[in-house]
């Protein structure tokens, strides 16, 4: 995955990648670090954003549990098609919450409907 190339859908190539090699939480560590090493390398570490990755990640973590012997990406996205729209966090987040320098370094919880897997505890 070059860096020229790396929009939406490589950001989710990535998540699933780490998701099935390293199961959840340990592939939010690996795709937050991956992504911010590409920020820095890209000369723009301004453009990580932590509560972006780790909500991308747990999203897709969240369907590769649903069919964990999908090992092909180009099937996964076939079956979950939803994850290739960016604005999907925005039925989470307010955009404001987002563009939080807060949101930017940590950890925020979605603000406008929880994940679905949260519900309930």
């Amino acid at each position: 995955m070059s860096h020229q190339k790396f929009g939406h859908p490589e950001h989710v190539q990535l998540a699933f990648r780490a998701v099935r090699q390293y199961g959840m939480p340990a592939a939010i560590d690996q795709v937050c670090a991956r992504l911010q090493q590409l920020a820095e390398y890209q000369g723009a570490p301004q453009k990580y954003h932590h509560t972006v990755s780790r909500a991308w990640t747990e999203l897709v973590a969240h369907h590769v549990v649903e069919d964990p012997g999908c090992a092909d990406f180009a099937a996964f996205v076939t079956r979950c098609p939803a994850l290739l729209d960016k604005r999907l966090l925005s039925g989470h987040y307010r955009s404001a919450t987002l563009a939080s320098p807060r949101a930017r370094r940590e950890w925020v919880e979605p603000d406008l409907a929880p994940f679905p897997w949260t519900t309930g505890h």
